[in-house]
């Protein structure tokens, strides 16, 4: 089963920290990515900007409003996103719960919705975008 995680960060739990701290905790991440790798479970990832340069999109009225930031109003953001091939959820949560990515923030396990993404797909490829 495939499973997007969403992983959260929040600004406090990275102030004082120095530049080296940081490297040190991402090259942490990056080594245990490496790990899903070996074992197969990695299928990708995407790192996201800070918070500040998003925007939400609602309708108001039948028009699209745009609004600065994220639509959540929480200390935590989405940091970015893993992809992840696993069993089943207890095994995405076995594995992800070893990341050290979770000492800065929670991560949210979804599994994919694998009939939408069949349909995505078949338009991708119909489109030439494969």
């Amino acid at each position: 089963m495939k499973f997007v995680c969403l992983g959260y960060y929040d600004d406090a739990t990275m102030e004082g920290k120095t530049e080296a701290e940081m490297a040190g905790f991402m090259e942490e991440c990056f080594a245990y990515d490496d790990e899903l790798r070996r074992g197969g479970h990695f299928i990708g990832g995407e790192a996201l900007q800070r918070a500040e340069g998003a925007v939400t999109l609602r309708m108001k009225g039948g028009q699209v409003d745009v609004t600065d930031g994220p639509f959540a109003e929480t200390k935590e953001q989405i940091g970015g996103l893993l992809f992840l091939e696993a069993r089943d959820l207890n095994h995405a949560i076995a594995l992800m719960s070893k990341h050290p990515g979770v000492r800065f923030g929670p991560f949210e396990i979804r599994p994919a919705n694998d009939e939408i993404n069949a349909l995505i797909k078949e338009r991708d490829t119909a489109a030439g975008n494969t």
